[in-house]
């Protein structure tokens, strides 16, 4: 109950809803588990489901023709993620989403999620609006990787998710901020 309460109150930090609206929206959703270090979406397979983080910490990654692991994002707890190309387009999953903690999640598939906006029009709003500040943290991540020094990088991610510094491993945090993991042990002894 707890679990559905937090999607509630989520989503109400957008749009208010009555009883009877949310209980239908609850509806749509449905709970899953996964352990630290368990794959909810794997490279090279369909993507069934977008995903709202109830409790734990995820990475989405994308692993390049050498094997290395590029992170892209972090998903922590009130935060939405899936590989949304794959998800939206019924395509392959170009990235991967992985359990960093174990994870609790309520998750939706494209057929129920287009049936629930075509059905609570308040929550199509909620939606667009998830989505654009999605795309907007994106563009924001994609200038401070072009045009930011290493130490400002840090900065912003420090300033803008503290909890989160305290969740991953400096590689983890080298590797989602474009750096060695030897710079950034130096601006950690920095700060």
């Amino acid at each position: 109950m707890e679990i559905i309460k937090a999607l509630r109150r989520h989503i109400e930090e957008i749009i208010p809803l009555t009883d009877n609206e949310f209980e239908l929206i609850a509806s749509y959703f449905s709970e899953r588990k996964f352990t630290r270090g368990e794959y909810v979406v794997r490279q090279g397979e369909k993507v069934q489901h977008t995903f709202f983080v109830v409790k734990g910490l995820m990475k989405l990654i994308f692993n390049d023709d050498s094997g290395r692991e590029h992170i892209l994002s972090f998903a922590m707890e009130d935060w939405w993620e899936t590989d949304y190309l794959a998800f939206h387009t019924n395509t392959l999953a170009t990235m991967s989403l992985k359990c960093m903690e174990d994870t609790t999640v309520l998750c939706i598939s494209l057929e129920d999620y287009l049936q629930l906006c075509a059905t609570v029009s308040k929550i199509e709003h909620f939606f667009l609006k998830k989505a654009t500040s999605g795309h907007i943290a994106s563009q924001q991540r994609i200038v401070s990787l072009l045009s930011s020094t290493a130490q400002e990088k840090y900065l912003k991610v420090l300033h803008r998710y503290p909890s989160l510094i305290k969740r991953v491993s400096k590689s983890q945090l080298a590797s989602y901020l474009g750096l060695s993991r030897e710079t950034l042990s130096r601006l950690y002894k920095g700060k």
